[in-house]
């Protein structure tokens, strides 16, 4: 078993409005050295091992996980560990 760590980015450029209510209530909080907040998501899936795992989370990523036009993502794999 795999477990593969997905991280999802706005691409460069796309406006923020969720990053830019962080920054600002971080100033209303008096956190006034915060310069930019980004804001994206980190999603972990586990997965059994295949001959093409990377390319089948591409696949993933590119289908549902994320949307190509407006946001960028990467991902790691480790072994998963069972309980």
């Amino acid at each position: 078993m795999k477990k593969v760590h997905v991280y999802v980015t706005l691409k460069e450029g796309v406006l923020d409005p969720q990053g830019s209510a962080v920054a600002r209530s971080l100033h209303a909080l008096g956190y006034d050295e915060v310069q930019e907040v980004s804001v994206g998501k980190w999603i972990v899936v586990e997965v059994e091992e295949g001959p093409n795992l990377e390319a089948r989370v591409t696949e993933m990523c590119e289908k549902l996980l994320c949307n190509p036009v407006i946001e960028d993502y990467s991902f790691s794999v480790e072994e998963a560990v069972s309980s």
